[in-house]
């Protein structure tokens, strides 16, 4: 092939067609110089031509190549210091993965990759077992699609894995199960719409490797929290073959969700790459520049790994920095997701690798960034670095994942003690953690069980792990589950003992939904999913982490009442407030914005949060007062609900409060009976029975 190269531009970086041939750009503080490979789409090992780019503006190295069409294949490889101690690993035997790729093609071949020998340089040509950057055509018509931009306290979430999702979903095409096509499908969002869920938040979808220890065993990464490349997205999940076929695909994928009015939110890994600690392969950053991309420790020959993956990417770097946010905007404007949440994000907020900083160069560029800064953000507010756990410690607009909260839920429903003063803080919005940094309560993303750990089935049938299936002897995964097996650990036909359970995931997920904040809840814990006791499924791509659609009565049961939940959240504005309350008394009525009562009852005391046994107890949510935009009126939003929980294990009666003339208290939800059907109450008294709760909406008495 006869390659003639122009100087082009260095800017955007990456490869990017545009109708009339390639321009070609990548950064390097350290390369002296840089050649780009070719290689043919249908033979991905042969070479077609290489050639150097001519021109470095700023560290850029960029060129451009006239009438290369889309489709061809292509790798860098980078000369320049290979000198560890000063944090230089360039190696032009290694083909390296351009960072701003926008799909990839091929798989590693661990076999016949080979790496440096730490303080050597390997001379072996990696080319035939690394994957290639793709040329792609990133035309698609989008027929008018937009951000749907639903708001926070509107927001259910559902995280989901693409894959997981699908791959046994009877009513989707075999072909396209596993799939973005899959996702796309009619039945899968039908499910998405029928359950009531507003976003979903699809477990890494950037291109990812399986580690050679995972290869070895037979297994996978299959939830992906080991990220190739930023802005490709995996190819696994492609349902067609063709390099760079997964972007469309992708994109229609977002754009069918968009149709169905559910959010796409990407959990992405900035926080560290698969190219793993100094002795880990050399795929793309550790070659390019090292030392500009990634933490390291005074002997730059290590890296400072917070993550436990062997390093970790320093975004208070202005390269790094540069980097993970030229991909967020790209996600956003070119792929039209809605918002990001991201693992274990204290990492994005040390600078230099160090000290985390609420001010951190990175979390300033995305609050004043007009596109990043109205993105839904998120964060997994914590790392394995020094001072890691920063739950309550993130900036506007990022919102957090709130493990105390998720802890202080299944204490509770396993019947822990001393925990009534923080359940009360996890039911109303968490503002102990918020209020003082003058956030909402939907700084709070609420959850009982993530893809990482128990499902709610297994919460409630196991309390010790079950990972043999892992082939580590049991030894991954945590053993602070806070579950409870009900008296039976694992499966059971224990009649007594799976009543309990279904009961016990009734009360989670009620509680769930009718907590201040943001709720999330894990694909297929509304139908009872297990992984049978495995906590730490990561690795397991089959029947173990898939989704079953095939339900026995009980998972159509659970289903049916977590569609009933949802629908009584969205329904209740009471449930979505804008402002934490502050216990004051609502103008046109006795009831304050919220008030706790014991069972007999009787306004909750100091004394009463204090008492160790505290297992019972009722909250009233009274409506809200909040001024419109234009300071013209006051709009009233919501009734009032009365929540009674009764942790305890026997029967209690509960005293209503009078819900005023005129009005009567309606039975919504009752996960004792979860049959029962919405109707009046009219007595002052109820039963609560042991290890449940009841949910009643004030409504006029005529109806």
């Amino acid at each position: 092939m006869r390659i003639e190269v122009w100087p082009g531009r260095s800017w955007p970086h990456g490869a990017r067609w545009d109708g009339a041939g390639v321009n070609f750009a990548v950064y390097s503080e350290v390369a002296t110089r840089v050649e780009v490979c070719l290689f043919d789409a249908q033979d991905p090992a042969r070479e077609v031509a290489r050639f150097e780019l001519p021109e470095n503006s700023d560290f850029t190295w960029h060129g451009y190549v006239p009438e290369l069409e889309p489709g061809l294949l292509y790798g860098y490889r980078i000369h320049g210091p290979f000198d560890p101690h000063r944090g230089h690993r360039c190696n032009p035997a290694k083909l390296l993965i351009d960072p701003y790729a926008k799909a990839l093609h091929g798989s590693v071949s661990w076999a016949g990759l080979g790496a440096d020998a730490d303080l050597q340089a390997d001379p072996r040509d990696t080319a035939p077992y690394t994957p290639k950057g793709v040329i792609v055509d990133e035309t698609f018509d989008w027929d008018g699609d937009r951000h749907l931009a639903t708001p926070w306290r509107k927001t259910v979430i559902y995280e989901l894995h693409v894959r997981g999702f699908t791959k046994l979903h009877p009513q989707i095409p075999e072909r396209l199960r596993g799939t973005y096509a899959g996702l796309a499908h009619p039945a899968a969002i039908d499910h998405l719409v029928r359950l009531g869920v507003t976003a979903v938040e699809l477990l890494p979808i950037h291109a990812f490797l399986d580690e050679p220890f995972l290869v070895d065993r037979g297994l996978c990464n299959y939830w992906g929290y080991n990220t190739l490349g930023f802005f490709a997205p995996e190819q696994r999940y492609a349902s067609r073959a063709r390099p760079g076929a997964v972007v469309a695909e992708l994109k229609a994928m977002v754009k069918a969700l968009h149709r169905a009015g559910i959010e796409v939110i990407l959990d992405v890994v900035y926080n560290h790459t698969c190219e793993g600690n100094h002795l880990g392969p050399t795929l793309s950053l550790k070659g390019i520049d090292n030392a500009s991309y990634y933490a390291l420790m005074p002997d730059a020959r290590y890296y400072r790994d917070c993550t436990g993956c062997g390093n970790s990417i320093d975004a208070s770097k202005p390269a790094a920095a540069r980097l993970i946010v030229d991909s967020l905007r790209y996600w956003v404007d070119e792929m039209h997701v809605d918002g990001f949440r991201f693992d274990l994000a204290t990492v994005l907020g040390r600078v230099g690798g160090g000290d985390f900083q609420r001010e951190s160069p990175f979390f300033q560029i995305i609050a004043q960034d007009p596109v990043l800064s109205r993105a839904k953000l998120i964060a997994e507010p914590w790392d394995i670095g020094p001072g890691g756990y920063r739950v309550g410690g993130f900036p506007s607009p990022l919102r957090e994942w709130n493990a105390k909260y998720r802890d202080a839920i299944r204490r509770f429903w396993r019947g822990d003690e001393n925990l009534a003063g923080e359940v009360g803080y996890r039911l109303s919005g968490s503002s102990d953690l918020y209020e003082g940094m003058r956030r909402r309560p939907q700084t709070s993303i609420n959850f009982v069980t993530a893809h990482d750990g128990f499902t709610l089935h297994d919460l409630v049938s196991y309390e010790h792990k079950h990972n043999e299936a892992n082939q580590e002897q049991n030894r991954d995964g945590s053993d602070a589950n806070l579950s409870w097996n009900c008296g039976v650990e694992g499966e059971t036909d224990n009649p007594e003992v799976l009543a309990l359970r279904e009961r016990q995931k009734r009360n989670l997920l009620a509680t769930l939904f009718v907590s201040q904040g943001v709720p999330m809840l894990v694909a297929g814990d509304e139908m009872g999913r297990t992984q049978r006791g495995n906590n730490n499924a990561y690795c397991q791509d089959n029947e173990l982490s898939w989704v079953d659609w095939n339900l026995d009565q009980r998972g159509r049961e659970l289903l049916d009442f977590t569609r009933r939940l949802i629908r009584l959240r969205h329904e209740q504005p009471v449930l979505q407030r804008l402002h934490f309350f502050r216990g004051e008394q609502i103008w046109d009525s006795r009831f304050k914005d919220l008030t706790w009562f014991r069972p007999d009852g009787s306004e909750m005391t100091p004394e009463d949060w204090q008492k160790p046994f505290t297992r019972a107890f009722g909250f009233l949510l009274g409506r809200e007062v909040v001024k419109t935009f234009d300071e013209l009126g006051h709009l009233l939003i919501g009734e009032a609900l009365l929540v009674l929980m009764n942790a305890y294990w026997d029967t209690l009666s509960f005293t209503l409060p009078s819900p005023e003339d005129g009005f009567v208290w309606k039975l919504e939800l009752d996960t004792a009976a979860p049959d029962t059907s919405a109707v009046p109450c009219r007595a002052r008294t109820v039963e609560v029975a042991g290890r449940s709760m009841i949910i009643f909406s004030r409504v006029p008495e005529l109806q």
